[in-house]
């Protein structure tokens, strides 16, 4: 059984207002014993993002999960005078399992039709080592307040599976060491994070193969396998002040086809309040 765990952290603040990554470990480490924890939100030293802590969360965390290997995708990467460490802002992953490969994707962040607030976003994948074969993986958090770009990220990420495919064929001709070298990238893919996007609106459907002139390749894996139940909620349980519409899902696990088969349980944990988001955990045979 392998199990990936997603979940937005927001920095390690809580429905509290605390700033607790303890806590934060303390809850993944309860979902099951995950090999590979995708998370989005995490800061790196920048005291708006975490109370003024202005702390090395991606290092914390690491310490808090030694036997990973951790993995870093900066969104926002930025020097201020007189600072001595860049402020950043982005994707991590921990893996129990070998990492093969790793990609970071600059998501793009075309112009909106009207004005209205924007930030860089990125995406982070791996290609994890399973003794049914490679598997890649890619964790990332969708733009907020702009649907135009919301929209084209996703469309990014699923001309990125074309490519994928496309390529299959280049290591009958790349060489077997070096930078030319054709390490598994394999069709067979997940993509998972924070899309805030709900189900129905375009950017969810295009990531759900419903509009198939543009995209065929993932499918959200909630409904392929528990066929036709609601989803759970992933936001709005605790904080009604945060999330007036109240609780909805926001937070997917798309897959291929190829994984849907091996898919034995997803889930969302509605209990804790440790995020403004709740994991969601999906397990594969």
């Amino acid at each position: 059984m392998t199990i990936i765990i997603s979940w937005n952290i927001q920095c390690g603040i809580g429905v509290d207002g605390t700033v607790d990554l303890e806590r934060i470990a303390k809850v993944i480490k309860s979902q099951g014993d995950p090999d590979i924890i995708c998370l989005q939100e995490v800061a790196r030293f920048d005291p708006i993002s975490d109370k003024g802590q202005a702390t090395d969360q991606y290092a914390i965390l690491s310490d808090l999960f030694p036997e990973y290997a951790s993995f870093f995708g900066p969104a926002i990467d930025h020097l201020y005078p007189g600072e001595a460490n860049r402020r950043q802002f982005g994707n991590m992953v921990l893996s129990r399992l070998p990492v093969l490969q790793v990609f970071n994707h600059l998501l793009p962040q075309p112009r909106p039709e009207n004005p209205c607030k924007n930030m860089p976003r990125q995406a982070l994948e791996i290609v994890v080592d399973l003794e049914s074969g490679p598997l890649r993986i890619a964790t990332t958090h969708l733009e907020y307040h702009c649907n135009k770009q919301r929209y084209a990220q996703a469309e990014y990420l699923c001309k990125a599976q074309e490519e994928v495919i496309a390529n299959q064929d280049y290591h009958h001709i790349a060489p077997q060491s070096g930078p030319y070298a054709a390490l598994p990238r394999p069709e067979r893919s997940i993509i998972c994070g924070d899309f805030n996007a709900v189900v129905g609106e375009q950017t969810y459907r295009l990531l759900n193969s419903e509009i198939p002139e543009i995209s065929e390749h993932y499918i959200d894996a909630w409904p392929a396998f528990h066929k036709g139940k609601n989803h759970a909620p992933t936001c709005g349980i605790f904080d009604p002040e945060q999330w007036p519409e109240g609780p909805h899902c926001r937070d997917f696990f798309f897959i291929t086809e190829s994984l849907v088969p091996d898919v034995k349980n997803v889930r969302v944990d509605e209990q804790t309040d440790a995020s403004d988001h709740q994991p969601v955990v999906l397990e594969l045979e």
